[in-house]
């Protein structure tokens, strides 16, 4: 059975369990709130910091694959357990795109996906 960890164990989370249900997949969440929404769904509940290096690389380290309910999580320690063998999604190069909405919207630019225009300006 493949072990699948969700980093984030809010409403998006318990909505990966409910779809995880129908596949024959072992879940695991890490979120520092015990009572979250999706804490009761999962197989292995984990209590611990999504943005914390070393509890989300203890986390994954012997999971198959791992997933997140929200990109505000440690990419660095994503980035180690995919070098690793761990399969991410999305991937850790992704998050950090995702994460930083300059880069974002850059590649949007570069892609030439639809979005408004912007203009980057320095903090003073």
């Amino acid at each position: 059975m493949q072990k699948i960890g969700i980093l984030g164990g809010g409403q998006l989370g318990k909505m990966l369990l409910q779809a995880a249900a129908n596949y024959p997949v072992e879940t695991f969440i890490l979120e520092n709130d015990a009572n979250c929404p999706a804490a009761h769904l999962c197989h292995h509940f984990t209590k611990g910091d999504i943005k914390n290096f070393d509890a989300v690389y203890a986390f994954g380290k012997n999971l198959d694959a791992i997933t997140i309910e929200i990109e505000n999580v440690n990419v660095e320690a994503l980035e180690k357990l995919s070098q690793e063998g761990v399969k991410v999604f999305p991937h850790p190069s992704v998050l950090k795109t995702i994460k930083n909405k300059i880069l974002q919207k850059e590649y949007y630019k570069q892609h030439e996906i639809p979005s408004p225009e912007f203009i980057i300006t320095k903090n003073r």
